[in-house]
């Protein structure tokens, strides 16, 4: 899963995927390395990002998707909290609904997603992206977002939708400190126990600065393709990224290795 931010404010590009045309040159490039979804956001979800409008947040992500599906099968995934920009963006040809919130944001989120028949990712997050990262605070953070996103998965199979559209993110960066990331992807078999996919995202994370000792955003690229690695023997079965070829060739490293049958 190849993250595309159409935000002037994306805390790993920097914008510079705003405009249109570079977005678009950007997705052709995205695929061409590995991709198999594209991850199309159009709010900045960093630490301290503020919420921005509906029609911002269609303007931003719509003809981009529509330019995609317009040219190419690859799986598209829309990465909003906001159910009207959901519903617009599976108009125009996107396949699944990545909600941060888990479905909690917009009362409404559930009802596009079941009508639409999407496919849906709920994600744990520790209050919003406005002020997750102040003072977040678990008692055991494996078992209490494992038991959140259970909770997810039990209400969103209530409201309808089917459970074989529902994938699951620990939400690593999202309301968590250092030593809560780490414990979450050392967790992974626990969350892999609940039957869902589970979707992993640690490319370019501030944690890995502190995990790796690699500060800069360009010291943080190896060590995100070592736990991409690590994440597939633990589990996780989808991973975003920023740059698809290495953790694509990574991934297929781990699955050639032998499993113990000839």
């Amino acid at each position: 899963m190849a993250a595309l931010n159409v935000t002037p404010d994306s805390f790993s590009d920097g914008g510079r995927y705003f405009r249109l045309d570079s977005a678009e040159r950007r997705a052709v490039w995205l695929e061409s390395q590995g991709a198999d979804i594209l991850d199309v956001g159009g709010e900045s979800t960093r630490p301290g990002a503020e919420e921005v409008s509906e029609g911002e947040e269609l303007r931003r992500v719509i003809p981009l998707i529509g330019a995609v599906r317009a040219r190419s099968r690859i799986v598209i995934s829309v990465d909003t909290r906001k159910a009207v920009v959901a519903r617009e963006a599976i108009r125009a040809g996107a396949d699944v609904i990545n909600d941060i919130s888990a479905l909690r944001a917009d009362a409404e989120m559930s009802r596009v997603a079941v009508d639409a028949g999407a496919g849906v990712v709920l994600m744990h997050m520790r209050g919003t992206p406005a002020t997750m990262q102040v003072q977040p605070v678990y008692e055991d953070a494996v078992a209490e977002v494992r038991e959140f996103l259970r909770q997810g998965l039990e209400n969103a199979i209530k409201n309808g939708m089917d459970p074989c559209t529902l994938a699951i993110d620990p939400g690593i960066g999202f309301g968590k400190l250092p030593h809560h990331n780490r414990a979450l992807v050392l967790g992974l078999p626990g969350l892999v126990a609940l039957g869902h996919p589970v979707v992993l995202g640690v490319s370019h994370k501030s944690f890995l600065g502190w995990l790796a000792d690699a500060p800069t955003m360009a010291e943080r690229f190896w060590p995100g393709v070592a736990l991409t690695a690590l994440g597939r023997e633990l589990g996780a079965r989808v991973f975003r990224v920023h740059e698809p070829a290495a953790h694509a060739h990574a991934l297929r490293a781990m699955e050639a290795l032998p499993d113990g049958h000839d």
